[in-house]
Order: structure tokens, then sequence, then C-alpha cells
């Protein structure tokens, strides 16, 4: 049996505005072939070709697969490890948000060990080390960027599942803020209130730790700081890049502290309503912390944010039947990262949060 601890890697981050003209220059050490995984919104605001141009100059071949979706399932992995399995790829580089990164980390399970997503849910579950692979964030969200973690949705269940490795981190990442300026309002506020959650539930869980700490509390200062005048469509040059490191920092945080009852519920409505991650999660966060006993002021501050945002702050406006509440509740109960919230939830729990939330 091979020695998991060797295994163990940090992800290194090159960061400014322009660096992505970088991405040609370490791409090499990795291998000749790439497979950049994107989507169609990312090409179309004029990102890929440039960077493409730069790595084919480098004797790099590129293969771009760029039918990512949102919300990616397991089926859309797949598709991308078909697209990709005969090429002899040496190296993935995941271009885009949270789904673009996932579903590169979720083709890399399947073109490195086979099989099928469902054998690596959870942590370690595969026998050989994925292909290296590059990040480049183009929203300020999730944090995918620093994260082991491939986090998927099962087609019929619309759950989430997580499959990780340590050798699903990213070897590099690139935060280039020019890259997220081009993010459209309402995916703006959507990542940014994501990211305000992985602050506030890593900042408490019961696997926090005095490093997790520091990345929790920088992502909460700067998040505070500088998303509001992106949700007020007023962002500078200075916003844009704290909103895209306090997104890194936080994603960091997820690494060793994990997420709370805020991400827990918010996996079953984003199944049952087809809501989208960010919506899901911010409005039922404040009534996370009011449960966990976080002080008033933070939770204000929460609010305040999520008013800002125009999203909805109620499930009766997302189209919630409270009759399903029970069902959704007992989803929550089976969900990972519940465990690490610190109030335990049971069932009955979720079913007030869902309800304090109408």
């Amino acid at each position: 049996m091979f020695n998991r601890e060797i295994r163990e890697r940090s992800t290194r981050i090159v960061q400014g505005a322009g660096c992505i003209a970088r991405l040609a220059e370490f791409v090499p050490e990795f291998g000749k072939r790439a497979l950049l995984v994107t989507d169609t919104g990312i090409e179309r605001a004029g990102h890929i070709d440039p960077v493409k141009l730069a790595l084919q100059m480098k004797q790099i071949e590129v293969h771009v697969f760029d039918d990512v979706a949102e919300n990616p399932t397991t089926d859309d992995v797949v598709a991308c490890a078909d697209f990709a399995r005969d090429l002899g790829i040496d190296v993935i580089i995941g271009f885009g948000g949270g789904s673009s990164m996932d579903t590169a980390k979720g083709a890399n399970f399947l073109l490195t060990n086979g099989g099928v997503m469902a054998d690596y849910k959870g942590h370690q579950k595969n026998a050989v080390d994925l292909l290296p692979m590059i990040a480049v964030p183009t929203t300020t969200g999730t944090g995918s960027e620093a994260q082991r973690f491939a986090v998927l949705s099962v087609p019929d269940s619309k759950m989430k599942m997580a499959c990780g490795d340590p050798t699903c981190a990213p070897r590099i990442a690139f935060l280039d803020p020019e890259l997220v300026k081009t993010q459209p309002p309402l995916v703006a506020a959507l990542t940014g209130i994501d990211a305000l959650s992985h602050a506030v539930e890593t900042g408490v869980t019961r696997a926090k730790n005095p490093v997790s700490l520091i990345h929790s509390h920088e992502a909460w200062r700067l998040i505070t700081a500088h998303l509001p005048a992106v949700l007020r469509g007023e962002a500078t040059d200075a916003d844009w890049e704290a909103m895209q490191w306090a997104s890194c920092l936080a994603g960091m945080a997820i690494e060793s502290s994990m997420l709370g009852a805020a991400h827990a519920a918010a996996n079953p409505l984003t199944a049952k309503l087809g809501t989208t991650h960010g919506q899901a999660v911010g409005l039922l966060l404040p009534h996370v912390m009011r449960f966990n006993g976080e002080d008033n002021e933070r939770i204000d501050t929460v609010e305040s944010l999520l008013q800002l945002s125009g999203l909805e702050t109620s499930l009766t406006a997302l189209g919630l039947d409270p009759v399903h509440i029970p069902d959704m509740a007992n989803q929550a109960s089976l969900q990972w990262t519940g465990q690490f919230n610190p109030k335990k939830v049971s069932v009955d729990d979720f079913a007030g949060l869902y309800k304090a939330a109408l």
C-alpha cells in the first residue's frame, strides 16, 4: 500500500492583473498535451483564444472541452472524460467558475483511475495519483482553485457528491483580477455571497484550527469591505482583486475546516428547486447563524449584504411548497458538511431552519 502522506501538496498561487499571460510559462513543466476545460461564456468573453495561442507557441497541444454546465453532474464529467480519453493528456486546465474546475477535477479521476464517479465519493478512494491540474478562476466565489474536492450533482437525485484526494488539488492557481471583471452582475452577486458563506462557516466549524481561522478571518474582512461595491456595480480594480483573493482564502479555509449546516441545508434546496448554490446558501445562512448562536452584528452584516445583492430572502419567494420540508430536512441531515457544524443539527432542526426561512 502506498504512503498517502507523501501525496500531500499545496497549491502554488500566481496573482496579479494580467498574470494569465504567464500561464504558458508553467504548463511545459507538466507535459506537452493539455486539456482545457471551460464553458462557451468564457470563450465569448475572449479569454480562451489568447491563452490557447500562447500555449501553442510553446508547442503545447491544446484540446478544449467547452461544454461545461452550471451545477455539473456526473454525466457532464463523463462527457468531458470521454472527450479526452484517447488524447494522451498530460495536464488539465480548469478555466472558469467552480463548474469548470469541478468538471475538470471529476474528469481527472476518471481519466486516471477509470470507473464511475461514485467510486470516489469521499476522500482518497483513488489508487492512482491524478494528473497535474492548473486552475484559472473567472468568478469570485467557490475557491475551488485551492481545494482538493470535486463537488458534483448526481443526475437522479440532484444531490451534491464530493470526491476528494490531495492530488486533486490544483498544482497552480492563476488569480488574475482582469478575468473576473467580465462576470455578469447576477453571477458576481451569487459568487460573492457564496464566498461570504464560506468565510462565515469555516470560521466556526468543529474542525477549525489556527491556520484555517487566519484564512477565514481575512476572507471575511476583505469580503465585507469590498463586496458592497461589487453589488452596487461600482467595483474598482482593487475591489475585484480583493474579492478574488478573499474567495481563494475562503477556499483554503475549507480545505482544513470544512463547512456547516448552511451548506448542508442548501444542497436539498438546490436539488428540489434547481436554485443556484449562491442563492440557496445565502438565503439560509442568517438562519443557521442564529441557530448556532453567532453574534448579532455579524448576522446583521450578512443580512445587509443579502439585501444589497438583490437575491431572494425567503423560500416562499423561491416557490418552495412547505409540504417538501420534511423530505428536505431528512436529506440535509445526511449531508457530509452538516457534521462539522458547531452545534449538532437534527432532522427536526433542519426542518425548523427551513420553516424559519419561509
